[in-house]
């Protein structure tokens, strides 16, 4: 009896132990890198006096913010990326091989020659490729 417990509990703590499959990465070439406005950035010419007394004018500063955009060529398809974090994105190498995949509503990369790092980007396009013969 002893012997039938020990083996019904070593059966039921191996199931949690079970690993999970790895996700399935796809392939691309990173093709190019282009610069793409994402907004402005508006500067304020407030001071505290000048609220205090009325003597500051309402002009702003304004400056096109650019954003990196990339386009990661597979297969089948041409996606059009933009990294997620605008403000620390990554510089990518051109030409070179990336593993990426889709997980809920983004694109995780990440390129072998690089860092190895997973980068979350979101998805601006996706085109099939016309070059390519339809099945």
């Amino acid at each position: 009896m002893k012997k039938l417990f020990a083996l019904a509990a070593l059966v039921v703590a191996a199931f949690p132990l079970q690993a999970k499959d790895k996700p399935a990465y796809e392939k691309g070439v990173l093709m190019q890198m282009e610069s793409s406005s994402c907004g402005y950035a508006e500067k304020d010419n407030k001071t505290l006096a000048g609220e205090i007394l009325g003597t500051d004018t309402q002009h702003k500063k304004t400056q096109q913010v650019l954003c990196q955009e990339y386009t990661l060529q597979t297969a089948r398809i041409t996606y059009r990326i933009r990294p997620k974090d605008d403000k620390h994105p990554a510089l990518l190498p051109i030409g070179e091989m990336a593993s990426f995949r889709i997980h809920k509503d983004k694109l995780l990369l990440r390129v072998i020659e690089s860092d190895d790092k997973e980068r979350e980007y979101l998805v601006i396009s996706m085109t099939p490729r016309a070059d390519v013969a339809q099945n």
